[in-house]
């Protein structure tokens, strides 16, 4: 099965809750608000499962879901459009009140 580009395999790494806090740290390029490039990283870079562990932990952390990319979009609506991203928007839903 070919992936897509709009998700890609995640092999091997173990996602415990340390190295799921981890992704609160990535340091945004500029013009990039932190809480964004952290959600977008943690969606690129996790399995669902994991993504919604992370979203506790962000939440609990006192980020931000409903940060925005220099588009002017947040992550749910950037990946409303990917086919593989269910889990995902089910759990970007339980905490992004628009």
């Amino acid at each position: 099965m070919a992936l897509r580009k709009d998700k890609q395999k995640v092999l091997g790494e173990v996602f415990d809750e340390a190295r799921i806090r981890t992704f609160l740290d990535f340091q945004p390029p500029e013009g990039v608000d932190a809480d964004y490039h952290a959600l977008e990283k943690a969606y690129r870079g996790m399995k669902a499962e994991n993504f919604v562990t992370f979203l506790e932990i962000f939440v609990d952390a006192g980020r931000n879901v409903q940060a925005r990319n220099p588009q002017g979009k947040t992550l749910l609506q950037v990946i409303s459009g990917h086919q593989r991203a269910e889990g995902y928007i089910a759990a970007l839903k339980t905490y992004d009140k628009q």
